[in-house]
């Protein structure tokens, strides 16, 4: 089976950064990863400034075409793809596929959002691009909303289904056990995994969604994403056997960038994120919590979020 590798460095790293990335350091990155052999980068978020009423330029939260033909100015092996989320992007933005630099675009929703998720995937499909449907906080999903989702993803073109631990609370037999329902009730689709690291699993469980039949693997480079991170790019790298992936590249990344951004921005295994995790909470409050004076008072974070007054709806943005 042919594994993909997704790196997404650039689009959930963002969100640790306010996607605070330097021209140099997205094409190093690219040069990288084409190098290292990874199928696909994704470069940032396609959504719409007016819609998302930005007051400042953001041209990784942001992507214009134009600007990515400056940056890109040559294809190399990796594919580039972009995520758009429901509601924030503009039909008037996205280009046809051949007058573009981007391959695939990705739509980010939650499960009550997936008829209008596939509407947003109809469109890029028509215009020519792959398409993936990225389902988030499953960990939370009713079960009878994931069989009413299926049965309109079934009869829809999407390329790719992801699987998305959003809240990094899943172990790996609750991969398997998402990975066998999506695989017998979508026969006909590629699937994908989305992970993040609260507890130390988001590797574990790339691997374990990989053993049983997803395709599509998401990773960041040293972990860069939200929070506790994502699965990494180079533990991937390193690890899937296959001839074509070379680790070194992807170590002069991390050598020659992401040392240093790791000192200014934080992001990894932490402990307010790891309590978010075992609680299959969206790590939002963690993440206030990291901002403020008592960052490193753990007990009396366990405190406050697990008293029983304490409630955070997982579903809201």
């Amino acid at each position: 089976m042919e594994h993909k590798i997704l790196d997404c460095t650039i689009r959930d790293g963002g969100l640790v950064n306010n996607w605070n990335f330097s021209v140099e350091f997205v094409q190093n990155l690219y040069d990288g990863l084409s190098a290292a052999g990874v199928e696909y980068m994704e470069i940032g978020y396609k959504n719409s400034p007016k819609l998302l009423k930005a007051t400042e330029p953001n041209p990784w939260r942001f992507l214009d075409d134009s600007f990515l033909k400056e940056i890109i100015p040559v294809k190399k092996f990796t594919k580039l793809s972009a995520l758009v989320d429901i509601g924030r992007v503009d039909p008037n933005d996205i280009l046809p596929r051949e007058q573009s630099v981007l391959d695939m675009i990705r739509v980010a929703c939650y499960i009550r959002e997936v008829d209008k998720g596939l509407e947003l995937v109809q469109m890029f499909h028509d215009l020519g691009y792959e398409t993936t449907l990225n389902i988030m906080a499953l960990s939370s999903a009713p079960e009878h909303q994931l069989l009413e989702a299926f049965e309109m993803v079934k009869n829809s073109p999407v390329d790719v289904v992801y699987i998305v631990d959003s809240f990094g609370s899943l172990e790996p037999a609750d991969i398997e056990y998402q990975v066998n329902k999506f695989k017998a009730m979508l026969p006909n689709k590629q699937l994908g995994i989305h992970t993040h690291n609260n507890m130390q699993l988001a590797f574990a469980n790339t691997l374990t969604a990989m053993r049983n039949g997803v395709t599509f693997l998401d990773s960041s480079v040293y972990g860069m994403g939200r929070a506790a991170g994502n699965c990494h790019t180079e533990l991937l790298v390193g690890y899937i056997p296959k001839t074509r992936y070379e680790l070194k590249p992807v170590l002069g990344v991390i050598e020659n960038h992401m040392l240093e951004m790791r000192q200014k921005w934080e992001w990894g295994y932490i402990i307010p994120y790891m309590i978010s995790g075992l609680l299959n909470e969206h790590p939002r409050v963690a993440m206030a919590y990291r901002d403020s004076e008592d960052r490193d008072k753990f007990m009396d974070f366990y405190e406050k979020v697990t008293s029983p007054e304490a409630s955070v709806s997982p579903t809201n943005k």
